[in-house]
């Protein structure tokens, strides 16, 4: 039963590490200069 609460708290982990390194992919990638023309104007 335990082994299983830490898998899958490790794969929430996981998910939500993999998540934002996707989306802070993207902003560097695609949108940085938007966002940051957008910021500042």
């Amino acid at each position: 039963m335990s082994d299983d609460d830490e898998f899958r708290t490790r794969r929430q982990l996981r998910m939500k590490v993999t998540a934002w390194v996707v989306i802070i992919a993207l902003v560097i990638v695609g949108g940085g200069a938007t966002v940051i023309s957008l910021l500042f104007g």
